[in-house]
């Protein structure tokens, strides 16, 4: 799966749009699934984090303040308002 912004640069089986979120506690940033995978970044709350896809009570996605793609508990995540 990509990022549907990337659809003119990289070829994928399925595209995803970014869901916009806000991070609403601490959370860790991950690697991978599992929750003892490497820690990319920690997110913040108030940051934003793009969701691309929901896999359980985790969330996979980006977050473009720290230029990262990873994993963070859903339940971390709050709707984002403009």
């Amino acid at each position: 799966m990509a990022d549907i912004r990337l659809a003119e640069h990289v070829f994928a089986p399925h595209y995803a749009a970014p869901l916009p979120m806000v991070v609403a506690t601490r959370t860790t940033l991950r690697s991978e699934r599992p929750l003892d995978s490497a820690s990319i970044a920690i997110l913040m709350p108030e940051d934003l984090f793009e969701v691309l896809e929901y896999a359980g009570d985790d969330a996979w996605g980006i977050a473009p303040a720290h230029g990262q793609v990873g994993y963070i508990a859903a339940a971390a995540l709050a709707p984002y308002v403009q």
